[in-house]
């Protein structure tokens, strides 16, 4: 077995050699033209699949990877072939038993991909019982065992009746359902750990990338796969560069030192929109801001129609455009665009008279008194302050009599508040757990309702239904009847689905971004 220990030593070593010789013969614009830098916040835990559940993790493995099923491009609505050719669902006595047949493919080793592979990733990850295991364990109700290798190219999955298929087919595509070299990741175990120490800051995958390097707080260095099949590079090389304050990245961009940034304030997007020289690209999230209003007996929010009055007041065209640059979606309902059940409808529209007669007739005529609170600094979504919004909403809920006092918290004292269920009204954005609609209609009708003093038996049991019918059209009908019922009764109010700024320099050609945040490193190339 071919020794892979000293890797990124020697790789760092041999590109410096060889950059060496191309400035020498004026080569040094070909080596940049092949490599992609892209500025960000890079900050990570570890980049093994099984042990990183953040945004670089995601970024990095979904192109070191492959998975059984994927979503291609922006596309999070139907899954695609992946490792798996084909793949059935059916019912058994104990619950759904899922079968994949495995296409011809290798790992970056040369080996080629097994069942036997798929096995030990998915029992890797049960075993390991790091962050992002909840998915495998209780999203799909897999136990220890549950994968099996019918034969060299066939997979089976066994979960229970409770597991709603569907939702656990978008796991598998998701970083967490990433394929392994077993015999690669085995080679490097250390102790009892998996060899997560190794995987940390290397790669055995299947993908269109190899991880070469990983310099903390600095950059992380991706080179082609030359073995990758299904998914072929255009690039050679790929630098994810650590720069976290958008200014740097704004500079970087200028002068060339970076193709990409994906932190650009709402003034610097606007910007750059009209530089001939950048693109200004609005990059999808299944992110969704939204408050939280106590609903518990005691509260002034325990009637729906003083929520709908909330509604009525709050001016989401002036958070969106006047605040925010444009850079959010308006919606109002709790499934995000770009998910199945996703409704379109906004029937709130700033209305002072008819919020005033809601209130009246729910006995609030003379209004009230509560806190606004919103997190500390620029939370994800935010784009700008989140006291700045709060301001805004203290504003539009003056003009129906009612007196926010804004209320600024670190995220970790309004997240201890939070979970007890002692916060008046809540400013915080809700990014689903794995990409699909279940991950928002099971929480914001179970978990997130009782963060806030609500309860409804109807809603619980719609989310249900809807995360376990597979047939499309039914879930579709299920998440409307859900949606519109979070409308009329629930807890929440939607402030809007955040977009991601992203802005690349004009040579980049073929990015797209999907709602996950995963770039399709392999379409990408430079003219």
């Amino acid at each position: 077995m071919k020794n892979t220990r000293n890797r990124p030593m020697l790789a760092l070593a041999a590109a410096g050699f060889a950059l060496a010789l191309i400035a020498s013969s004026g080569g040094a614009q070909n080596a940049r033209q092949t490599t992609l830098v892209y500025g960000g916040d890079f900050e990570a835990l570890s980049l093994d699949p099984g042990v990183g559940y953040d945004f670089t993790s995601l970024m990095v493995d979904s192109n070191a990877y492959e998975t059984l099923v994927r979503f291609e491009g922006k596309d999070l609505a139907k899954l695609r072939p992946g490792l798996a050719s084909s793949w059935k669902v059916s019912s058994t006595a104990d619950g759904t038993k899922m079968t994949f047949k495995l296409r011809a493919a290798k790992f970056a080793s040369g080996r080629p991909v097994t069942a036997n592979d798929v096995v030990y990733s998915l029992e890797r990850v049960i075993a390991m019982k790091a962050a992002p295991s909840f998915l495998i364990t209780d999203i799909g109700g897999v136990k220890p065992g549950g994968v099996k290798a019918i034969d060299a190219k066939t997979v089976e999955i066994n979960v229970p009746k409770t597991t709603s298929a569907q939702a656990f087919l978008s796991v598998l595509a998701f970083s967490v359902g990433s394929i392994v070299d077993s015999e690669e990741v085995k080679s490097h175990v250390k102790g009892d750990d998996y060899g997560s120490d190794w995987l940390k800051d290397h790669s055995a995958g299947s993908g269109p990338f190899v991880l070469t390097s990983w310099e903390r707080s600095s950059q992380i260095t991706l080179e082609k796969n030359p073995n990758s099949s299904q998914r072929r590079a255009k690039l050679s090389r790929v630098v994810l560069k650590d720069i976290k304050e958008a200014d740097a990245q704004r500079i970087a961009l200028e002068s060339g030192e970076i193709d990409i940034a994906d932190s650009f304030t709402p003034e610097m997007f606007k910007a750059a929109a009209s530089n001939p020289k950048m693109v200004a690209y609005k990059a999808d999230s299944l992110l969704l801001e939204y408050l939280g209003m106590n609903s518990g007996p005691n509260s002034p929010f325990a009637d729906a129609r003083v929520r709908q009055a909330v509604r009525y007041a709050i001016d989401q065209d002036g958070i969106i455009n006047d605040l925010l640059g444009g850079l959010a979606r308006k919606t109002q309902t709790i499934i995000p665009f770009g998910l199945v059940g996703a409704n379109p409808a906004t029937p709130y529209k700033v209305d002072i008279e008819k919020a005033k007669a809601l209130l009246k007739a729910a006995g609030k005529e003379n209004g009230f008194e509560f806190d606004l609170t919103v997190p500390q600094g620029s939370l994800v979504g935010c784009v700008v302050p989140c006291a700045d919004i709060g301001a805004k909403l203290q504003s539009d809920f003056a003009k129906i009599g009612l007196k926010a006092n804004v209320r600024v918290l670190a995220i970790t004292e309004m997240l201890k508040l939070y979970r007890a269920s002692q916060l008046q009204m809540i400013l915080f954005p809700w990014i689903p757990d794995f990409p699909d609609s279940d991950g928002n209609g099971t929480p914001f009708s179970n978990t997130l309702g009782t963060r806030n003093a609500w309860k409804s038996a109807e809603a619980a049991k719609l989310a249900e239904l809807a995360s376990l019918e597979t047939n499309t059209s039914k879930r579709t009908a299920l998440y409307k009847q859900l949606t519109e019922y979070h409308l009329e009764n629930g807890w929440s109010a939607i402030l809007y689905q955040a977009y991601q700024p992203v802005v690349l320099s004009e040579a980049v050609q073929g990015f797209d971004r999907n709602a996950l945040s995963v770039v399709q490193l392999e379409k990408i190339s430079k003219k």
